[in-house]
């Protein structure tokens, strides 16, 4: 029976570490996350179809996914701390520039950029963790870190709407951008330069790297799963918040209610359903998550004027679904890759990741329409058919990755002695 190792305790400097990339991660998980909850106010600001939102949502999710797949190859040649603050000046620049933002065609510009940069914070932030902590304090350090989403539904994206109600809709992004910056000075004056990774010599190129990683099977396996899930869960999102003030009768008082509920529905559920996946098998709790997500979703989208409680129940329940299929897939997918490929292959799939969700809002957009401001929304119901036939999809593509998964770990039992196979699995 294998012994469990004692838990590395962190230095200050590396509690700081982790403080300074959760924030981070809080920032640009934000700025992309308070274009939903903005919809109806941008759409009836700017003048907007709702094909129009989905092509400025998908804006940034296209360009995120096209700057990961282009600096994937040469993230190792550069001071990693270097890099951070490069693409965190891009981010805070589009941030700002969305803030500025009068036209339609003005904010698509200004989402582009801010892509372009913040799709790439993730990938560095991993290669920080990487090189600064050992493999038995990583598991905290990313519980720590991911914590970014569940506080940016909890607190940013409420604030975020409340100081839209305020003044503009602008205010949120001036927010966002404020905040970055005081980040930014701290990352530039108390994070230590991270070059001992200049010192390995390449047998490759960036390019025949990223080649090689995409031409194995098994790994576009990994990654048309990953694009899959993406494109189900973004349909949903653009057209969230009209859908719930124009259909469901929400004001944008209880929008904000409804928001805080549900993330912090987030923050509880994925913690317990990470403890499950470690004790049941990933793959059933990803087919009975995403079966819960499918009736959902169904029930949602075909919602008339409803009281907020019972939209708050319906939202929680639907979400819960969305986000359980996250950690187990999420487990599984990463064991495909192994250790010589494992950062290209965390980089395409996150790009594979904001590409598909770019594709799913610009087809929800396809699908959705609205007669005038204010109406209801025409159709989006049709989004919910549509994410449950791709979910079955998601469902079939994912057993053969779990096949994947097992068939890997057994070989590796075969040829490593059970005693050694998790040390080795990390150098």
């Amino acid at each position: 029976m294998q012994s469990k190792q004692p838990a590395v305790p962190f230095s200050r400097y590396q509690k700081f570490v982790i403080f300074i990339l959760a924030i981070t991660q809080f920032t640009v998980i934000l700025d992309f996350m308070v274009m939903s909850p903005l919809g109806d106010m941008l759409m009836k600001s700017l003048d907007l179809k709702p094909q129009a939102f989905s092509v400025a949502v998908s804006a940034y999710a296209f360009s995120a996914g096209i700057s990961g797949l282009l600096t994937a190859g040469f993230a190792d040649k550069f001071d990693r701390k270097k890099l951070l603050l490069f693409f965190y000046t891009g981010f805070i620049v589009g941030t700002i520039f969305c803030g500025f933002a009068e036209s339609y065609q003005a904010l698509l510009a200004a989402r582009i950029i801010t892509g372009l940069f913040g799709g790439v914070i993730g990938s560095v932030s991993m290669a920080i963790i990487t090189d600064i902590f050992a493999l038995q304090q990583r598991g905290r350090v990313m519980g720590f870190t991911q914590m970014g989403f569940g506080a940016s539904q909890v607190l940013g994206v409420p604030i975020s709407i409340y100081i839209a109600t305020l003044w503009r809709w602008e205010a949120p992004f001036w927010m966002v951008a404020a905040i970055s910056i005081l980040i930014f000075t701290a990352i530039a004056v108390y994070l230590k330069p991270l070059t001992a990774h200049l010192a390995i010599q390449h047998d490759k190129s960036p390019f025949e790297h990223l080649w090689h990683t995409i031409a194995k099977k098994n790994y576009r396996i990994g990654f048309t799963a990953t694009a899959l899930m993406s494109i189900g869960g973004y349909m949903m999102m653009p057209f969230g918040s009209a859908f719930a003030v124009n259909n469901l009768g929400v004001s944008y008082d209880q929008l904000t209610v409804l928001l805080i509920v549900s993330g912090i529905s987030g923050l509880v559920i994925m913690p317990l359903i990470g403890r499950l996946s470690d004790k049941i098998d990933k793959y059933v709790i990803f087919a009975i998550a995403s079966i819960c997500m499918m009736v959902m979703c169904v029930v949602y989208t075909n919602l008339g004027r409803t009281p907020l409680w019972e939209v708050v129940i319906f939202n929680v329940l639907m979400m819960m679904g969305i986000m359980s299929r996250m950690v187990p897939a999420g487990a599984l997918v990463s064991a495909i890759p192994d250790m010589a490929d494992r950062g290209a292959f965390m980089s395409i799939n996150a790009s594979m990741q904001q590409i598909a969700g770019g594709v799913g809002a610009v087809v929800s957009g396809a699908l959705v329409s609205q007669a005038s401001k204010g109406s209801p929304l025409v159709h989006y119901n049709w989004v919910g058919y549509v994410i449950v036939v791709i979910s079955v999809i998601s469902i079939l593509l994912l057993r053969r990755v779990d096949n994947l998964t097992k068939n890997k770990m057994e070989d590796k039992k075969m040829v490593i002695p059970e005693g050694e196979a998790i040390l080795s699995e990390g150098f």
